[in-house]
């Protein structure tokens, strides 16, 4: 892993207001570092408890080099391990989704109870105690049908004030009722930061999301102009009137907030209509424009009044992120009948490759030797400076836990992210 000092060098190096120097983005000991750092120390949105319906279902995945997994309990609750046998260390669950009423490592069989319990291990000494070789646990919170995830739970953040924020401004969107209609993943060959930054902000987006601006009001986000206000403003008199709270709700690390869809625009379609026939949420038909959350390091979702979506972003490399997407639609919706798979992804999913093409040549850009880092606009791309001030102040704060450094205040509230 690379020296704290230099980590230090380099933060001193980057200047106020501007993109990280090179390294941040390409070198594989701030890799690793990010990943002690940051994603370990971090609340991580990895799914939806519709994903978990019954007890023994699991969620397999992998963060950075870390495979962990979540599990529905038979009391209702959800659980989370490190994926990673007591025994030799084997991964026991491939990635994905399943339902076992045990845990078996394929190694050699050591079997576990879905709550981490170690049962059975053949062939052990005789004082061999399985009670101290149970699944290590990570941290789980469930807040309105997500579900995040903290590998290192005693560095995390405090969640309340998120789920004080979160839980009633999603309560009508019924998501932990809701059904996963389907995930998919692609991957990009960019760092998790060149990915993020190009999520914090819509600056690019009226040249390069087409499909996304149809419904996505993309310059009304940073905009003041007198039409976008008044939009605004009688948006926020129609939720006010339907009992749904706007917003914005904000802390550190986490931003909530709902806003209009563009006039006309009641989802995320190729023409404003709904995807899918079965409304989630009652008030106004479905026409609420959409709910957005973010949490910071790595996610964000917008829940319209027809489907949720979410994004997430997981480093496996330095120069490489898998980016997960989600949709949840109603849960007695059925495909083929109350919407089309193809449809209610293809606004999202064309968004996600154009982004990955974006973030692609970002990383081919920034790898040269005329890479110098440059300064955000103040207008368009305050979120990204936002982002990365937050994630300087964490490399921040764990050099000064290790005596390294020094530390600075944490940044002003995140705003209006994803």
């Amino acid at each position: 892993m690379i020296e704290a000092s230099r980590i230090q060098a380099l933060l001193d190096e980057r200047k106020p207001h501007h993109s990280l120097p090179q390294p941040f983005y390409r070198d594989a000991g701030l890799f690793d570092h990010d990943m002690e750092a940051i994603f370990h120390r971090s609340w991580l949105l990895v799914g939806f408890e519709a994903e978990l319906a019954e007890p023994g279902s699991y969620l397999a995945l992998t963060i950075g080099r870390s495979p962990i997994l979540l599990m529905r309990q038979k009391d209702g609750t959800v659980a989370g391990f490190f994926n990673s046998c007591r025994h030799r260390g084997a991964q026991i669950c491939a990635d994905g989704h399943g339902r076992a009423a045990r845990l078996v490592c394929p190694y050699h069989q050591w079997t576990y109870g879905t709550d981490g319990r170690l049962l059975s291990a053949a062939r052990m000494a005789a004082d061999f105690d399985k009670d101290r070789h149970g699944l290590n646990p990570i941290g789980v919170e469930c807040v309105g049908g997500c579900v995040y995830v903290c590998l290192s739970p005693a560095h995390a953040p405090d969640f309340a004030p998120f789920r004080a924020a979160l839980e009633p401004m999603l309560a009508p969107h019924r998501l932990a009722e809701a059904r996963l209609a389907t995930s998919i993943a692609i991957v990009d060959k960019a760092n998790w930061k060149l990915v993020m930054e190009n999520g914090r902000e819509c600056h690019h987006c009226a040249a390069c999301h087409p499909e996304l601006k149809i419904a996505f009001p993309v310059s009304a986000a940073d905009s003041t102009e007198k039409d976008e206000v008044e939009l605004f403003a009688r948006y926020a008199e129609r939720m006010a009137a339907a009992g749904l709270e706007v917003g914005p709700r904000s802390g550190d690390w986490w931003h909530v907030a709902r806003f209009p869809l563009n006039p006309g625009a009641k989802s995320f379609s190729l023409d404003g209509t709904p995807l899918v026939a079965k409304p989630m949420v009652e008030a106004c038909g479905g026409d609420i424009g959409t709910l957005r959350w973010a949490t910071e390091p790595n996610s964000f979702c917008h829940a319209a009044g027809d489907n949720a979506f979410m994004f997430s972003a997981i480093p496996t490399g330095p120069m490489e992120t898998t980016v997960i997407a989600k949709w949840l639609v109603h849960k007695d919706a059925v495909e083929g009948v109350d919407y089309d798979l193809d449809r209610l992804t293809h606004v999202w999913m064309e968004t996600n490759l154009q982004d990955r093409e974006l973030a692609e040549n970002n990383q081919r850009g920034v790898n040269g030797a005329g890479y110098v880092p440059g300064p955000y606009s103040p207008e368009a791309e305050e979120y990204v400076d936002r982002f990365v001030s937050w994630y300087c102040d964490r490399l921040r704060e764990q050099l000064a836990v290790d005596g390294v450094g020094r530390s600075r205040p944490t940044p002003s509230k995140l705003g209006r992210v994803g």
